[in-house]
């Protein structure tokens, strides 16, 4: 179900062909999601769109700067990335290699899209539900932040290369800035960077240095506000708001919308 963030499509529930527990294409769905496709259409709502919920408490018309921007991908939409991710014979799953230096780093022909985001963000975990439906893939989530020292290169079938990026702030590796900077820069095929955000604490100073990054390198990038489930509905409603502002008015190469996912 994870897996959604990295299919990109707008559209409206509302709208939506489907019966409940059926999607209106023919398509292989892993237990999980057909679970959530049984469930009922408010619940369901719920689960898959958590910002949607928030939009009865704006007023476009009188606070327009403030309008959020849900992240709605469609259920078929949602299928095809979980079959992306979902480890079969001719869908080869797998770790590849680790990397401190941009030039040990695999030289790979198919694009990458990179995960970054502070030590204590929830990287891993989001990660790990990635590839949930790939059992041989090993992502090792700690109780203590920063244990990511490496950049982490796995192939996802044909589709990209994903690489995992050492969180920065606190335990971060002390050649980080070097190593994560040169990538940016220089990573040919890099076609998009998925920056994670804690939707609890928002931006923070070392979130903006990540974002200056991007945005001085001219990188197309995505906000992921994570631990969505953390909060009050009033406190997220705020943090999301202010973030949502801050994309509207302040960068150039961040994707519009925010995508939202639960810690748990």
């Amino acid at each position: 179900m994870a897996a959604l963030v990295l299919r990109l499509r707008t559209g409206r529930f509302s709208e939506m062909p489907v019966m409940r527990g059926r999607l209106s294409r023919n398509y292989t769905t892993s237990q999980a999601f057909a679970e959530v496709l049984r469930m009922p259409k408010r619940q369901m709502t719920k689960l898959i769109y958590p910002l949607q919920e928030l939009e009865r408490y704006l007023a476009p018309d009188t606070r327009p700067d403030l309008q959020l921007r849900v992240f709605d991908p469609s259920l078929e939409d949602i299928a095809r990335a979980e079959s992306i991710f979902t480890a079969t014979v001719s869908n080869r799953i797998e770790y590849l290699s680790s990397a401190v230096r941009l030039d040990h780093a695999p030289d790979l022909p198919r694009p990458e899209v990179c995960f970054i985001g502070s030590s204590n963000v929830g990287k891993s975990s989001l990660l790990k539900a990635l590839f949930s439906l790939a059992p041989e893939v090993e992502v090792r989530v700690s109780k203590k932040p920063g244990h990511t020292k490496k950049m982490n290169f796995f192939k996802v079938g044909k589709h990209f290369t994903l690489v995992d990026m050492p969180g920065y702030g606190y335990r971060a590796p002390e050649d980080f800035v070097d190593m994560v900077e040169t990538y940016l820069k220089e990573r040919r095929n890099l076609r998009r960077t998925f920056l994670l955000v804690d939707s609890v604490v928002g931006i923070k100073k070392t979130d903006n240095i990540a974002i200056e990054m991007c945005e001085e390198f001219a990188l197309p990038y995505v906000m992921v506000l994570t631990k969505t489930d953390k909060s009050s509905k009033g406190h997220l409603l705020k943090q999301v708001l202010q973030i949502q502002k801050f994309v509207n008015m302040q960068t150039q190469g961040c994707f519009p919308q925010l995508f939202p996912v639960r810690h748990s």
